[in-house]
């Protein structure tokens, strides 16, 4: 993807920094990464708004032994991995990628495996045509990244735009990452497939902007798993999600209730027009090489959803002993909670 060098008109190169192992690791970074990052050294990092865009931030944390451990993946792919989560922020907006603002705490023994940590940013960051604007490294006891990712859109999609009888597309084939940290957790190797779906995951900017711009309703990635971020749609937009679970893209030997709870997928759920959704989806594959599939509808809610408060919910039909009208998918998961025991 081509770099909006606009952005970063009239940003100086990067500040001279003085001794120390901090300003020492720092020059290191700098030097894996090249061109890729411009004006370090500064107190803050200087853009300049595209004409015409408007601006779209966001920020994710990726911490050692909270969302990874050392022994499932390799230093290259924990910066892939902590780099394409955030940016997938930006593809649910239909956002393409700008800048990205990088703080690290690094425990000792991490410290040599920070230029191949580099490394794997540095890749992500070149596939996306962004640029590393600034950032922040520290010493811990856990080895965390935490990416501030700044992009900007010619037409925000948010997830509470989901219009009655819009088409719902979902791009990718599901389950991947479930059935890599089920694997893990039980002591066994993942399969090649499932490990590289956690380990190198792709957050789909070009198809994220191709929605916005194909007139797309709402839309949102499903970190959290289809199930669970198909509700959050549900009640941003006041309306109810219908999926058919036989239509729900999965990976060899992922079951349907595994292709519903997997998080960690970056994948993205769309809302659009029925009439829009073919050509939508027959241009993104062509020009992206992105499967996209039908998988439901939007419906009106239920009135009884809105006597007692709720906004919107989601049904699962074609699950085991599941009828219309009836929404297992409220049983399968609750989604992740960052809090939760």
């Amino acid at each position: 993807m081509a770099v909006c060098d606009d952005l970063f008109m009239s940003v100086p190169r990067h500040q001279a920094m003085g001794p120390g192992r901090e300003f020492d690791t720092i020059r290191t970074l700098l030097d894996r990464w090249g061109e890729l990052a411009v004006g370090i050294g500064d107190d803050a990092a200087l853009l300049h708004a595209p004409q015409g865009r408007s601006v779209v931030a966001s920020t994710d944390a990726f911490v050692e032994d909270t969302h990874f451990r050392q022994e499932w993946i390799t230093p290259f792919e924990t910066g892939v991995r902590a780099t394409a989560a955030a940016l997938s922020d930006l593809a649910a907006m239909g956002a393409r990628a700008d800048a990205l603002l990088i703080a690290f705490v690094v425990p000792e023994r991490w410290r040599s495996k920070l230029v191949d940590v580099a490394d794997g940013i540095a890749s992500v960051v070149t596939d996306a045509g962004a640029r590393i604007a600034g950032g922040n490294i520290s010493s811990g006891g856990a080895f965390s990244i935490t990416t501030t990712v700044i992009g900007s859109a010619s037409r925000v999609v948010p997830r509470s735009g989901a219009c009655v009888g819009d088409t719902l597309l979902l791009t990718g084939t599901l389950g991947g990452p479930g059935k890599a940290l089920h694997s893990w957790d039980d002591g066994r190797e993942p399969s090649e497939w499932a490990r590289e779906r956690f380990a190198r995951p792709v957050a789909r900017l070009a198809a994220g902007e191709a929605f916005a711009e194909g007139g797309a309703h709402a839309m949102l990635d499903i970190s959290d798993g289809l199930a669970a971020d198909a509700r959050h749609m549900a009640a941003a937009s006041r309306v109810r999600l219908q999926i058919v679970a036989s239509a729900v893209p999965r990976g060899p030997g992922v079951t349907i209730p595994e292709a519903l709870t997997s998080g960690e997928e970056y994948e993205l759920l769309v809302a659009v027009a029925p009439e829009s959704a073919g050509k939508l989806m027959a241009d993104i594959a062509a020009k992206y090489g992105v499967r996209c599939t039908r998988i439901g509808e939007v419906v009106a809610t239920d009135e009884n959803d809105m006597l007692a408060g709720r906004s919107g919910d989601v049904d699962v039909f074609g699950l085991t002993g599941a009828h219309p009208g009836v929404h297992p998918a409220v049983e399968l998961v609750k989604g992740h909670d960052h809090f939760s025991l």
